[in-house]
């Protein structure tokens, strides 16, 4: 299998680095020069698109290539001009969570909704983060390893993608559970503070409707939440 690794926090990401050490050695990393967090499907057509070829500044044995572009515009290159061979798709390691009604306004799932319009197997993968305390990456490595066997051994239908949520333990909690479950289909929070003539968003993620046995509930209940979504 040809893996290529991408995400929308940005190449340097600490995230990106995690999902590097779960992967396949041979994995090619596409992945956007700078941050696109929340920017859904956004392709890029009325301008050019670089590639910066990051292989010949590290040490490491993965190509590595910066893409002047968002999430859908890596997986784009990938298949058009760096990748054409490839058979899978990693998103991630997203900070922060992609659940329920978030996977419309995610780059990170952007990037395998891309890939699955074009017959082609993914997986995005996000940490849900409490704030309280900071996330231990080492330890998403570990979780994201297990969960990528576990798919692999599942049939996915075509056009279908995978959309994996990591809880945020406290340090000395055991390793949760992988469950397989639905989208949250509950709007986020929405909420505005006036200043003036503007609003300001107000809304707090962590007190989003958990909505019993969907994605939402199993990550805040501290399980791994596995869904799969068909096109």
């Amino acid at each position: 299998m040809t893996w290529i690794l991408t995400n929308d926090d940005g190449i340097d990401a600490p995230g990106l680095a995690a999902l590097q050490q779960a992967a396949p050695q041979s994995a090619i990393v596409i992945a956007p020069q700078a941050h696109h967090s929340g920017c859904g499907h956004q392709v890029t057509t009325a301008k050019p698109i670089t590639i910066e070829d990051r292989s010949i500044t590290t040490t490491e044995a993965q190509s590595r290539f910066g893409i002047a572009g968002t999430p859908v515009d890596c997986v784009r290159v990938a298949l058009q001009h760096l990748c054409p061979s490839l058979t899978w798709v990693l998103s991630g390691i997203n900070a922060g969570g992609n659940l329920g009604s978030d996977v419309y306004i995610s780059g990170t799932v952007a990037a395998v909704r891309e890939a699955a319009l074009h017959q082609i197997p993914g997986i995005a993968i996000s940490q849900y983060h409490r704030q309280d305390y900071p996330i231990d990456w080492q330890r998403s490595t570990h979780w994201a390893q297990q969960v990528i066997q576990y798919l692999l051994d599942i049939p996915l239908p075509a056009q279908a993608f995978w959309n994996v949520n990591f809880p945020h333990l406290p340090p000395t909690a055991p390793d949760p559970d992988i469950i397989q479950c639905p989208l949250s289909k509950k709007p986020l929070p929405v909420a505005y503070r006036q200043e003036r003539d503007s609003l300001v968003y107000t809304g707090n993620y962590h007190h989003r409707d958990r909505e019993s046995g969907s994605d939402v509930d199993v990550c805040f209940s501290g399980h791994i939440a596995v869904s799969q979504i068909q096109l």
